[in-house]
């Protein structure tokens, strides 16, 4: 399947949305907000990175990247996710071309770290781990993934952006 991904452009949102909107729209751990989640960061310019992939023309699939806030003050680390494909055009290799090109320009950006909630069996394949050094509020530590950009490491409570909370 020939996927080009690039980075968000003005006039992607309403494309991004609904595929993040179909990608949630029967998972079983979701509320369905996540759609409402990339509107508010993008809204709150906090929308760090933003990629989208592309086939044939369309946009099948989409990731995101957002600052987080680290207790012992630590900066330059962000929060993955959501990351969407249309369900059509899952388990294609979509979103591990998502998460592997956006990790790498949070890299590139100077990005320290990345964490997120998700499949740790999924993850764990671009390096993402359980550690005990981060925790998140309200969420299971075995679920809790964080991955190391550079040498540095930090430790405390992970806070994700305001516009995580966003329900419409």
């Amino acid at each position: 399947m020939d996927i080009s991904v690039r980075s968000e452009l003005p006039g992607d949102e309403n494309a991004i949305g609904e595929i993040t909107r179909q990608a949630f729209e029967s998972h079983p751990y979701s509320h369905q907000t996540e759609h409402f989640i990339v509107e508010a960061l993008r809204k709150a310019g906090v929308l760090s990175v933003s990629q989208v992939a592309e086939h044939a023309g369309q946009l099948v699939g989409h990731i995101a990247f957002s600052p987080v806030m680290i207790e012992d003050a630590c900066s330059d680390w962000y929060g993955m996710g959501p990351v969407s494909v249309l369900p059509k055009f899952q388990g294609k290799g979509i979103g591990r071309a998502l998460i592997e090109q956006g990790l790498a320009k949070l890299k590139a950006l100077g990005g320290k770290g990345c964490v997120l909630v998700g499949d740790p069996e999924f993850y764990s394949r671009f390096g993402f781990s359980n550690t005990s050094a981060l925790t998140l509020d309200g969420v299971p530590p075995e679920v809790f993934l964080a991955l190391s950009l550079d040498s540095s490491s930090t430790h405390g409570k992970v806070k994700f952006h305001s516009a995580f909370e966003a329900t419409s």
